[in-house]
């Protein structure tokens, strides 16, 4: 089964109001290519998910920059002062979410579970709008799962089904976010045969991935000038 498409035919999945699921964290991970094709087609308000914003003019980072994210569901925002100015002004929705939790919630999501219990936030304004459950006579606050319309993730190698290897500390989130799409798409650098990857190395099974584009690499100078 062959994966492999063209970046014209990924980005008919991405659509206005979408959720979208972005694998990285502080950038590293980030898949450029797809992110400069959402920005390319227009897509807006879109609900995203990630670790954090990145920064201005790096991964997804560009995204926030350019006003394209109504809602974000994340960890922190801190190296994106975009991000921060929009909050404060109402313009941007945000959902924080402690990073362990959150990358949690994810894998719930990405396996098929209802949740995660955690007693992180017991007593204090992390509590509200959350459904408590006690188990053995202790309470717990209710971690919902998170899924996306679409997840997008970076690998340095993937195969013609989908298998994935990840680049050292780009690894990150991307195999959490991988499983965690409604529709998976992969941006690689290297696209090999079935068969050629070790499996040994493999992260990501393919049965994870729906769709594989050849990465062109990171245009710092595109970047910076949107």
């Amino acid at each position: 089964m062959n994966k492999v498409v063209e970046l014209e035919e990924a980005l008919n999945h991405f659509q206005d109001g979408m959720s979208l699921m972005v694998g990285g964290f502080g950038g590293v991970g980030n898949p450029p290519t797809l992110i400069r094709g959402i920005l390319s087609k227009g897509v807006r308000d879109i609900t995203m998910i990630s670790n954090d914003t990145a920064f201005p003019h790096i991964g997804l980072g560009q995204l926030v920059t350019q006003r394209r994210v109504k809602k974000l569901i994340t960890s922190h925002i801190g190296s994106n002062p975009n991000a921060g100015a929009q909050m404060t002004a109402g313009e941007l929705e945000v959902e924080f979410c402690p990073q362990g939790i959150l990358a949690e919630r994810i894998r719930a999501g990405g396996v098929g579970l209802g949740g995660i219990l955690s007693d992180i936030g017991i007593g204090t304004i992390a509590e509200q709008g959350k459904q408590k459950v006690s188990v053995a006579g202790k309470e717990y606050l209710l971690e919902t799962p998170l899924i996306a319309d679409v997840a997008i993730v970076h690998a340095k190698r993937a195969d013609h089904y989908g298998n994935l290897v990840y680049e050292s500390s780009a690894r990150n989130f991307n195999p959490l976010v991988a499983m965690a799409g409604t529709v998976t798409i992969v941006e690689a650098d290297e696209i090999v045969e079935i068969g050629e990857l070790d499996p040994e190395e493999i992260i990501t099974p393919g049965v994870f991935v729906d769709l594989v584009v050849k990465s062109e690499g990171v245009d710092w100078q595109w970047a910076w000038e949107k």
